[in-house]
């Protein structure tokens, strides 16, 4: 079990998300349900059977149109317009809090791999985009690219492209309506701050005291000179 940063709304245990928003954002566009699978790269049954699931907890998303002198097509209903909006909205507020909630570690570069390199800091090894000749570097980590997980849940390091992980203890948890800034003690100067979802930090029991294990993609990681 793991407590990631994803935009979502619910309706009778359903989760609208990133994936939803782009099928009825694509039928918008190409004017049929079909058509949005085939240009998705996704089955049409397993378009259908989703969209299906989706109208069940949230209404009526798509008005089809079978045959007739212009041919069957499908639209967004008014419903789907609404929906897409206020994801949008939650998306944004989220990339918000994203954009001024950074953990900041100082480091020095070890080894280079192309624009990705070593870094070496008091939390441990981390693998980030590194700036060329630079050898002091501070490597800047958004919270909502980082991952919580359940030490007992951990993936394997092949089952997954995050390959920076860090075992610590929660040290505080600032709740808000939707989502909550989580702080954990990596062994650093500074916590390592974890964006999540207050249904993600309600499932994974994150409060301060309990042991997790943050991951992040060596991409979502940037260093740069100090």
């Amino acid at each position: 079990m793991d407590a990631g940063f994803d935009a979502t709304l619910r309706a009778d245990d359903v989760a609208f998300a990133e994936r939803d928003a782009e099928l009825l954002r694509t039928v918008d566009e190409a004017g049929s349900l079909n058509a949005a699978a085939s240009s998705l790269g996704r089955s049409y049954s397993r378009a259908h059977d989703r969209l299906t699931e989706l109208e069940d907890a949230f209404g009526s998303l798509v008005e089809r149109q079978r045959g007739g002198s212009g041919g069957g097509g499908s639209a967004l209903t008014d419903r789907a317009h609404e929906l897409l909006a206020a994801f949008d909205r939650l998306r944004a507020g989220y990339s918000a809090i994203a954009e001024t909630t950074e953990t900041v570690l100082d480091g020095e570069v070890s080894e280079r791999d192309g624009e990705l390199g070593t870094v070496e800091t008091a939390a441990g090894t981390v693998r980030a985009l590194v700036p060329p000749e630079a050898e002091s570097v501070e490597v800047v980590l958004r919270a909502d690219a980082v991952t919580l997980h359940d030490p007992a849940d951990t993936p394997t390091g092949d089952a997954t492209s995050a390959r920076n992980r860090f075992s610590g203890e929660v040290v505080a948890v600032d709740r808000g309506e939707s989502i909550s800034r989580v702080s954990v003690d990596v062994g650093a100067d500074v916590p390592l701050v974890a964006l999540v979802t207050e249904e993600s930090r309600d499932r994974l029991g994150l409060e301060p005291g309990r042991d997790v294990v943050a991951s992040f993609k060596a991409t979502a990681t940037r260093a740069t000179p100090r």
